[in-house]
């Protein structure tokens, strides 16, 4: 890693640790097993978790990882490297022996003999990812697989045309001040959702089955995590294929979850 992407790493780090401090509570469709189940598609079912020993890259809140464990898996490491870690503890705390906490960056963390890894929303803003996505593979035994959830670049061309020149003011300003602009961005985006149900408007299967559900507070959430993070890559599917494989993922396998993004998974 260069040291300009390990300073971008560390910025997005402390990013996301002033990020994730800020908006603490996991509730609602956000963190329900239906969210589970959309992020997953049809490539994984949340059923073959029962038992298994998981782990979390990027754990922030800890709402994957609650996720995981309440579709059944026996054991979840979650590995998050901000000082999110309190609220990850917190969250987490009621799966007591059931949760491994490791203060670790991607890219730098050691387990082994996983049977799934997962990293949902986060390689994306991870400038070299290259690195976390082999320590993913050498955590996991032999069969083991890993699922990664990317932004996607099919599909939101019109929506980047927008959101990318906005993002090179809002990632240099304070998670507080991101966060007075999503309270005024949500009313025209709520107006936006409703008019969705009635008009074919760009991006209408999102706003109705992902936006929708997941409530207000989350929604000002999401728009938070568009405008705060100092690095965000939006994937093609060839991209996000590779990045698996070169990593050395076999059988990979992609998921266009709601035309916007990519859920991917590879087997070790």
């Amino acid at each position: 890693m260069t040291k300009d992407f390990q300073q971008a790493t560390q910025q997005t780090i402390a990013d996301f640790g002033n990020q994730w401090t800020t908006y603490t509570e996991n509730e609602g469709y956000y963190a329900s097993q239906d969210m589970l189940l959309d992020i997953l598609g049809p490539l994984l079912d949340a059923n073959d978790l029962q038992g298994k020993r998981c782990a979390e890259v990027g754990a922030g809140t800890g709402r994957i990882s609650a996720m995981l464990l309440s579709a059944g898996a026996g054991h979840v490491t979650a590995i998050e490297p901000s000082k999110a870690k309190t609220v990850l503890e917190r969250n987490l705390a009621s799966f007591q022996e059931r949760v491994t906490i490791l203060a670790e960056a991607g890219h730098t963390f050691e387990i082994k003999d996983i049977d799934y890894i997962f990293s949902i929303g986060v390689l994306h803003h991870i400038p070299d990812p290259a690195s976390t996505v082999e320590k993913m593979h050498g955590a996991l035994k032999p069969g083991g697989k890993a699922i990664v959830w990317l932004y996607g670049r099919e599909g939101n061309f019109a929506y980047l045309a927008v959101v990318e020149p906005l993002r090179w003011v809002t990632r240099k300003l304070p998670v507080w001040m991101n966060s007075a602009l999503a309270a005024i961005m949500y009313p025209p985006l709520a107006a936006y959702i409703a008019l969705c149900r009635f008009l074919p408007l760009p991006m209408r299967h999102y706003m109705r089955n992902v936006l929708k559900p997941i409530g207000g507070n989350a929604i000002r959430l999401v728009i938070v995590d568009q405008l705060n993070p100092r690095w965000a890559k939006y994937y093609t599917e060839a991209e996000a294929r590779a990045l698996l494989e070169k990593a050395g993922f076999v059988d990979v396998r992609l998921y266009h979850r709601h035309g916007y993004s990519w859920t991917v998974i590879g087997t070790k």
